[in-house]
């Protein structure tokens, strides 16, 4: 049934009743006779196609690590073209709702040997029946419960359960995630949350005079020291527990991290990709200035996110190096509270990715000095926006 030295395989699906709607996921484990030995289904509320799929995939390698088969050599096989091309490597991952599943997905799949096959629905009966049995269990208000399997023992968590075949040695029972409390609307997410708090930094002497400030390196007024002691002093105290610095490589922001840094002992970690715009000829400028000397040019940039200042870097340039480094804290700080320290720019992007709004909405933002937002990363759905623009530390 499958490819030569493969121990078990992997079959996933997942569904939308709507796309978006009413969507759940199944995923089954076989051996090589074809010998079921776990099963997973859950109900996940309102999401789209990709994303119960993404979910199948994820409690299918979740239920192969609680059968103990760290190391073997599995296939996964799905008729999500997408998941497939998208797990190996062959396809990027666009979309930004789907980047956190992916990373979940490719860290689990990582504790295997694996080989990626898409196969036509009609092979992928057994995950789709499960999916759907989810979904329709949901429906009564019910959680699903295996049906198919004998002499199984059955673990549940939030709504999510996964049975494992107990005539095998190496079986063993485990849930398929760790419930947490609801965000707003949302479904329950069944993983806990990567926080990022975004601090920008303190005053420096081109932003009191309202010039733009990109890549030059200003250091902190007297007043943007004050300001960093601030957001310091909030973030050491209860109800913020910083596991993690991370800061642009620009001096403004790093001394702004210091400033936690030496009251919790957290060691700050640079990261490239958060640095402020490059303003290429408009660094030091003011706007007024700006409008003077180059009207024309300005007028584009601002018509298009495209589009660069002379010399410098577009805003679209900066959206994609900022989701390249949010998508490498969260994978390698999952679960973390994270104090990210960085620019206007760089944080407006990161919310705008986290609302899924066009790139043109960074234009209607407005970020104090000094000023906090929160968005929490779900493995098992969106991100959510805790927080914006908190400026309630610098209040006297």
């Amino acid at each position: 049934m499958s490819g030569t030295g493969v121990r078990f395989v992997v079959e996933a699906d997942g569904g939308s009743r709507g796309n978006p709607g009413p969507a759940g996921y199944g995923a089954v484990v076989k051996d090589p006779d074809g010998q079921v030995r776990a099963e997973a289904a859950e109900s996940i509320g309102v999401a789209t196609n990709n994303v119960a799929e993404y979910r199948g995939l994820i409690a299918g390698l979740q239920a192969l690590l609680a059968l103990g088969a760290e190391g073997e050599r599995i296939e996964v096989r799905m008729d999500s073209k997408l998941v497939i091309e998208q797990m190996a490597g062959r396809w990027k991952v666009k979309h930004e709702g789907l980047r956190p599943l992916a990373l979940e997905a490719a860290a689990l799949a990582r504790q295997f040997t694996v080989a990626w096959s898409w196969i036509p629905r009609e092979r992928n009966t057994h995950a789709d029946r499960l999916a759907n049995e989810a979904m329709d269990a949901a429906a009564r208000g019910e959680k699903w419960q295996a049906k198919t399997l004998s002499a199984a023992t059955t673990t549940s968590s939030g709504s999510t359960t996964v049975t494992t075949r107990l005539d095998s040695p190496d079986s063993v029972s485990s849930t398929a995630g760790t419930s947490r409390e609801g965000t707003g609307w949302m479904p329950r997410p069944t993983r806990s949350a990567t926080s990022l708090i975004m601090l920008r930094h303190g005053e420096t002497p081109l932003s009191a005079e309202k010039r733009f400030s990109g890549l030059g390196d200003p250091a902190l007024t007297a007043g943007g020291l004050a300001q960093a002691q601030a957001a310091a002093v909030r973030l050491s105290r209860a109800p913020y527990a910083v596991d993690v610095i991370v800061s642009s490589p620009l001096a403004r922001a790093r001394q702004t991290a210091e400033a936690l840094a030496g009251r919790t002992g957290v060691t700050v970690v640079v990261e490239d990709d958060l640095r402020e715009t490059d303003f290429g000829a408009w660094e030091g400028h003011t706007f007024a200035e700006i409008q003077e000397s180059w009207p024309g040019e300005l007028a584009a940039w601002l018509a298009d996110p495209e589009t660069a200042p002379p010399g410098g870097e577009s805003f679209a340039a900066v959206a994609r190096r900022v989701e390249r480094a949010q998508a490498r804290i969260v994978e390698k700080h999952q679960g973390k509270t994270v104090l990210v320290v960085s620019h206007v720019t760089p944080i407006k992007m990161l919310v705008r990715s986290a609302l899924q709004a066009p790139i043109e909405a960074v234009y209607r933002m407005h970020l104090d000095l000094a000023c906090l937002s929160v968005i929490d990363y779900y493995a098992d759905g969106p991100a959510v926006l805790r927080a914006f623009n908190d400026t309630a530390h610098l209040q006297v």
